[in-house]
């Protein structure tokens, strides 16, 4: 029998971090979350176009992610924007936290997901910021790899 691949709900991608960051190092996170943060998670409603990572102390917050108000939410329901805390193992983060004052590098959250089991993870990079000539670079690879994918197509 064929092993299934385990079920991971994608809630939010940063797919422009891509095209800014030249990305390293993934890891998995997970977050530190209200009831109805994770209730509006499941319902799919989560942006991380313009969050980032930022060490705050001896932790990792996740800054200027969008997790709307959920709906069905009484008067105590949680703030948008809220900086929340990010959960991993002391030498992951002693390990970001040094990569970020020692090298100038950016932590750049790329995907916020459900795992196979309901709970909501991050997948954070460490970055370096691109240039303009390696953005015009890149769209021409990608240019390319389309151009050349059609003619293949058309021949084949």
């Amino acid at each position: 029998m064929a092993e299934q691949a385990p079920q991971q709900k994608t809630i939010a991608e940063n797919r422009r971090a891509r095209y800014d960051y030249f990305l390293e190092d993934h890891i998995e996170a997970g977050i530190q979350l209200l009831g109805t943060e994770i209730k509006a998670l499941r319902d799919g409603r989560a942006n991380i176009a313009e969050s980032y990572v930022a060490v705050e102390g001896r932790e990792l917050v996740l800054v200027n992610a969008d997790i709307p108000p959920y709906k069905m939410a009484n008067r105590f329901n949680h703030e948008p924007r809220r900086h929340r805390k990010l959960l991993l193992h002391r030498r992951q983060i002693d390990k970001m936290a040094s990569a970020v004052q020692r090298d100038g590098r950016t932590i750049i959250p790329v995907r916020l997901y459900l795992n196979e089991s309901g709970k909501a993870k991050l997948e954070i990079a460490l970055a370096k910021g691109k240039k303009n000539h390696d953005k015009r670079e890149a769209t021409a690879d990608r240019d390319w790899q389309r151009d050349k994918a059609r003619l293949l197509k058309e021949r084949g």
